[in-house]
């Protein structure tokens, strides 16, 4: 493979290169949001109108924001995970488009990411793999090995905090989402959404006296592998430990 791999991609994705986009050809829309099985069992989230998290004024929680990979042993509350997930990637409103907008900024909001979490310390929530379904505003129990934790902790190269984290966001880009209007430039798009959702992550933990830690060092195959799904269609772009800061 050529070490000029970045180059090319940056190259290659610019508009002289791009070919018609899926959209303009009316392929249809894709969904929204993946599917989930029917058998999948379900859990309503506090509602967000009814989440209360203590008020940080904007500038004291950019100032306050840090890397932090140590934490604490104490599980978050259920309000909090569903106040942390409400600001990543909730639903303000969907438009006729149909498309959503969210707490984050998308590329032609296309938020083609889904957040799949590896949850250690959540209360009232057993431990394991899940999925935001960010329509509903739901949690989807995933099939995982009884190890997932120690799973995920080798796929992100053995970085202790995943094992220590009370959750660990993983988010996945649905690739056809973004390229149907962006083809082959879209990925560039996805890679720049990824960081939107995770400042929010960072600035939304402050509030709670959470600590988040952004991982880009993890083994692509090993994480998709992890969480079931293809790497190709479906793939890991970024991920995020949190848990509370110790005192």
């Amino acid at each position: 493979m050529s070490n000029d791999i970045g180059k090319q991609f940056i190259e290659l994705t610019k508009y002289k290169h791009l070919d018609p986009s899926p959209q303009s050809q009316g392929v249809p829309l894709p969904p929204l949001e993946l599917e989930v099985d029917p058998n999948t069992p379900l859990i309503d989230l506090p509602s967000p109108a009814n989440l209360h998290i203590p008020a940080m004024d904007l500038r004291q929680a950019i100032e306050k924001r840090e890397t932090i990979r140590t934490y604490s042993q104490t599980p978050l509350s259920l309000d909090e995970m569903a106040y942390l997930l409400w600001c990543t990637q909730g639903v303000k409103s969907l438009t006729d488009r149909p498309s959503t907008k969210r707490m984050v900024p998308s590329a032609g909001a296309r938020h083609a990411f889904e957040t799949w979490l590896l949850v250690n310390r959540v209360a009232s929530l057993d431990p394991g793999l899940y999925r935001y379904l960010a329509l509903s505003h739901q949690l989807a129990r995933l099939p995982s090995e009884p190890n997932i934790t120690g799973q995920l902790t080798t796929a992100c190269l053995s970085q202790k905090h995943v094992m220590e984290s009370a959750i660990t966001f993983i988010w996945v880009a649905v690739v056809e989402r973004m390229t149907w209007r962006y083809p082959g430039r879209g990925y560039r798009y996805l890679f720049l959404d990824a960081g939107h959702i995770c400042q929010n992550l960072y600035l939304a933990a402050q509030q709670i006296d959470c600590g988040v830690c952004a991982i880009a060092a993890f083994d692509d195959d090993l994480v998709n592998e992890a969480i079931h799904v293809d790497g190709e269609k479906l793939f890991a772009v970024y991920l995020a430990s949190l848990g509370k800061i110790p005192h």
